[in-house]
């Protein structure tokens, strides 16, 4: 009893890890325009904020490979939280330091990002070495909680600045600093097992040279490029198609995708011990493409803003349900083969929004010539999990 009490504990400390990624990854593009009336920054830089963030987890990622099982689990993940505290709290202070306020904010943003990419290698791994049955549905539970942080840090900091103004901004950063602080301490606690024993998990050459790593990756980047091109367009898509203002739109589209999404993983995480992974995928693969295609080509905007949330409904499995047949299939995987797949994960969620992006200009600006192209991605996915289920027939 005292064994699983305490494994509890590693459960906690693992859902307010994702909790503050989401902090990370959702807090500073609410005060871009801030950032640009405070201190006279560009559009144009500021741009290259998210930029900066998601190439330092990426290169994190990459190097985690190498380090983290010499290093130790828990070092880098008491680590991880402690930089993102730091980055956090260093936003609200190194743009008043120093001469070039724009150097103090990128200097932030690598902090908590480096921090933010351990989490993302770490956390998963942490949970699969715990002595908990149906682990899969622990996974889609765990990864709900970065849905939940990211629908609390767009409510919480609205309310924020409704009731005490956007002037305040410094004093809320360094309120959502203090849930990696406090998760220190969980971290350097609780108790963290190994997720393959000493001189047993898999080598990095011996990973690239298996067929099913390869597939397994075309899942994580599809799964990847699923969930944040819809995700980081779902605001414009709002505002363009329903003529609301940002507040409106940042509510109704990433916070109901955000919500949806949330809810997929915690109905999953309650009812996975009577469900197939792979087939639940299929599934979800198929309605995301539909999702997708609803909003691209729907006539009305509020069948395009029903596309765009149901799209979180079937989003929601694909990112740790990938990890979990990873795992399933792979055991001996270890460390490595988790920060492949953030690399691949974070690789798609880089590269599909900045395609749809690209591609709506060249349309002329519309967002759902962007959307439309994106189908491909959950079309890839539905591809390599056919493949995958007849492998294991």
């Amino acid at each position: 009893m005292e064994k699983q009490k305490n494994y509890g504990k590693t459960l906690l400390a693992c859902y307010l890890g994702f909790v503050t990624q989401a902090i990370s990854a959702n807090f500073t593009p609410l005060l871009f325009l801030t950032f640009r009336s405070t201190y006279g920054i560009t559009l144009e830089k500021i741009a290259m904020i998210p930029m900066v963030f998601y190439l330092a987890q990426l290169l994190i990622d990459l190097a985690a490979t190498k380090f983290a099982d010499k290093i130790g689990y828990r070092a880098c993940v008491v680590g991880s939280q402690v930089l993102s505290a730091a980055g956090l709290a260093s936003m609200t202070v190194l743009p008043e330091l120093l001469p070039v306020p724009f150097a103090g904010i990128l200097i932030s943003v690598v902090l908590y990002a480096v921090g933010s990419g351990l989490i993302e290698v770490l956390v998963s791994p942490i949970v699969e070495a715990c002595p908990f049955d149906h682990k899969d549905g622990r996974m889609s539970l765990l990864h709900s909680f970065y849905c939940w942080g990211a629908l609390g840090v767009v409510l919480g900091s609205t309310l924020f600045f409704a009731v005490f103004g956007i002037e305040h901004w410094k004093v809320l950063t360094v309120l959502w600093a203090i849930v990696p602080l406090y998760n220190t301490w969980n971290f350097i606690r609780c108790p963290i097992g190994r997720l393959v024993e000493d001189g047993k998990s898999m080598g990095i050459r011996e990973l690239l040279r298996l067929p099913l790593f390869w597939l397994v990756i075309v899942l994580m980047i599809c799964t990847g490029a699923s969930e944040a091109t819809m995700a980081q367009w779902a605001s414009a898509f709002t505002e363009s198609a329903l003529g609301v203002s940002k507040t409106v739109g940042d509510l109704a589209g990433p916070g109901l995708f955000a919500m949806f999404m949330g809810l997929s993983r915690m109905l999953y995480g309650k009812f996975s011990e009577k469900l197939d992974l792979t087939r639940v995928m299929l599934l979800c693969g198929v309605m995301c493409g539909g999702c997708y295609l609803l909003a691209a080509l729907s006539p009305s905007p509020v069948l395009g803003l029903a596309g765009c949330a149901l799209c979180g409904l079937s989003v929601g499995i694909m990112w740790p349900g990938s990890i979990s047949i990873s795992s399933r299939e792979c055991p001996r995987g270890g460390t490595a083969m988790f920060a492949f797949l953030a690399l691949a994960g974070d690789l798609g969620a880089t590269v599909s929004p900045t395609m749809a992006g690209g591609l709506a200009q060249l349309a002329g600006g519309d967002l759902k010539a962007g959307l439309l192209a994106a189908t491909a991605f959950p079309a890839v996915l539905v591809l390599g999990l056919l493949i995958l289920k007849k492998r294991g027939n």
